[in-house]
């Protein structure tokens, strides 16, 4: 092993045992399942239905409960699951989608998204949801490779469909828009069409539909179309294409069925109907499809949804609503706790966070929790396994640092990067999964045998992150595979120096990347946000000279760079992939100027 893979103590590879065995002893045995909170079980029956099941089962056993409560408009389960049965028959009567047919949601968290997204799946179409930030190109090009037929977009992005239809060659049979308006409070929607001034639109009552006329003239469709559970695609992502374009990931009924049930058995909350979830992650993303929406709805939960993330509106909504469950991501937590008057609003009714899709610096986490009384836990997941595959236990011994252990019906390895080997606790290698989350497979065929591989008599996916296992099953990720910096022969980790950054007084946000050096290889560069109170003080000198303070030499940032922002994917996530393309373009233009 690399000199830099010290970072998690030494780990020598001189005597490294067969496959076989480290499976028996360290992943078929799990030695994780004695750091299950109580009542947790080890497996979950996973009951074969059509994902739409969820939301039919909640609305007959709960139909006068709050859904979704969006800005102040309260939709209830029955008036729910009536609309997303209208919006079937509306898709299946006007265009004949069927089984085999792609619907695109092109949409923000709202009541019309989960209504699209059911109405389709109830229609026996797959969904595949659209990043809102999208240019028409992308749209396009997401469109073309999904095969939608019909699309759902918001009225406000009119001039990118209209940019993938005449410039990108994006072919539709139906295209469906709604707005905001449509579903707030009366007072609300007159003022937001005052502001937002939404496009006029030409509906021509057959390819061009209003989303809220397809409602009012197509009744609730007879019966839900059947599916094959196991087989037919309930979910097609795209993958976020940290290199090249993103891969459309199929994920079936049964895989997000599967997850649902293993979250929520996480939770032990016990009776359905009582939960009240902060809807804040963004639904096209799969962690906040499949932990907030799905999970939501199996659970007969009330979200509170937002379209788009505002901190200090979300806070007093947490003090009027008293939500008892938060999903977010690493830098909403951060950005509560740096909020300057954040203990002005009462956050004590939260009971329960998880953070994912990025690394929880343990200095966030250790002062979430000092904040709210809220037991705040690192958890994992990728889009390819629906997405949950670890979670930190809530009331029992849970480790800052790690990503926790694998949820019931889940056995996780680590394995060789290179080859279909396993290895032992303590070794860093790449995560790799295997449970029945975990997708059918990428549409395109040569992706699927570049992460998919057997071993042990099963079937693994290799997730892309390098990490290490510890002798009680806790599993840890030491970095992206694709993101460790190569410095002198040694391996350096950003996420490790960016948790010593996070642990300065003064630095809100930071990411750490590596820019080409032909004389060492890559030197490692950071990039640091200031909290409010040190802008204008905090200096590259001051960082450096921390960071040496808690860091080897060769891991020590050797470029510092302050910004008042870092670039995040929709979901939050920092993106070290901008940041190497930023320095990539200027080194090409110092070459080209050299």
């Amino acid at each position: 092993m690399e000199a830099g893979a010290v970072v998690a103590g030494e780990r020598g590879r001189g005597s490294r045992a067969p496959s076989e065995e480290v499976f028996e002893k360290y992943v078929a045995s799990r030695p994780w399942l004695s750091s299950y909170d109580d009542g947790v079980p080890a497996d979950v029956e996973v009951p074969e239905v059509p994902l739409y099941r969820l939301l039919l089962d909640s609305a007959r056993a709960f139909p006068g409960r709050d859904a979704i409560i969006f800005y102040g408009r309260r939709v209830r389960y029955g008036e729910l699951l009536e609309a997303a049965e209208r919006f079937a028959e509306a898709l299946r009567s006007r265009w004949g989608v069927g089984p085999g047919d792609v619907v695109a949601l092109f949409l923000p968290n709202s009541p019309q998204f989960v209504i699209a997204m059911y109405g389709a799946l109830l229609a026996g179409a797959t969904v595949t949801p659209v990043n809102p930030l999208y240019t028409g190109f992308e749209l396009a090009r997401q469109l073309r490779k999904s095969g939608a037929r019909v699309l759902v977009a918001l009225d406000m992005f009119k001039a990118k469909v209209d940019d993938a239809v005449s410039n990108h060659g994006a072919r539709l049979d139906g295209l469906v828009y709604t707005g905001v308006q449509d579903y707030l409070p009366r007072v609300k929607a007159v003022l937001y069409r005052l502001k937002a001034k939404p496009p006029r639109i030409s509906f021509d009552g057959e390819r061009v539909a209003d989303f809220r006329t397809l409602l009012r003239e197509h009744g609730r469709i007879a019966a839900p179309a059947k599916v094959e559970p196991r087989e037919d695609v309930a979910v097609l992502m795209f993958t976020g294409g940290t290199t090249g374009e993103p891969k459309g990931t199929m994920l079936t009924h049964y895989n997000i069925v599967a997850n649902v049930v293993q979250i929520d058995s996480w939770w032990k909350r016990g009776r359905k109907g009582e939960d009240v979830m902060v809807g804040v992650l963004p639904w096209f993303h799969i962690y906040g499809q499949t932990a907030v929406l799905h999970v939501g709805l199996y659970r007969a939960a009330t979200i509170i949804a937002y379209a788009r993330f505002e901190l200090e509106r979300i806070l007093r909504d947490i003090e009027k609503y008293r939500p008892n469950i938060f999903h977010g991501v690493p830098t909403i937590y951060s950005k509560i706790v740096s909020l300057p008057n954040v203990s002005k609003y009462d956050l004590s009714s939260i009971e329960v966070c998880i953070s994912g899709a990025g690394a929880l610096p343990k200095a966030v986490a250790e002062k979430f929790e000092k904040l709210t009384g809220a037991k705040l836990r690192e958890g994992y997941g990728l889009t390819e396994a629906s997405p949950v595959t670890h979670i930190n236990p809530i009331y029992r011994k849970y480790k800052i640092g790690s990503i926790g252990v694998p949820v019931p019906s889940t056995l996780a390895a680590i394995a060789d990067p290179e080859r279909p080997e396993l290895l032992p606790p303590g070794e860093i290698g790449e995560l790799v999964i295997s449970g029945p989350q975990v997708m059918k497979g990428y549409i395109d065929e040569e992706a699927n045998r570049k992460v998919f591989f057997d071993c042990c008599g099963r079937r693994w996916l290799r997730t892309g992150d390098m990490g290490y296992m510890d002798e009680e099953g806790f599993f840890y990720i030491v970095d992206r595979k694709k993101d460790v910096i190569k410095y002198k022969g040694y391996s350096v980790y950003p996420r490790e120096v960016e948790e010593v950054l996070y642990m300065h007084p003064c630095i809100a946000e930071a990411a750490v990347i590596g820019v080409p050096d032909p004389r060492v290889g890559e030197r490692v560069k950071a990039f640091v946000v200031p909290k409010p109170e040190c802008k204008g003080r905090l200096t590259p000198e001051e960082v450096i000279e921390f960071a040496k303070k808690h860091l080897a030499p060769y891991k020590v940032p050797k470029m510092v760079e302050i910004r008042d922002e870092l670039p995040k994917s929709a979901v939050g996530k920092i993106l070290r992939r901008v940041l190497r393309e930023e320095e990539l373009r200027k080194l090409q233009a110092r070459g080209a100027s050299g």
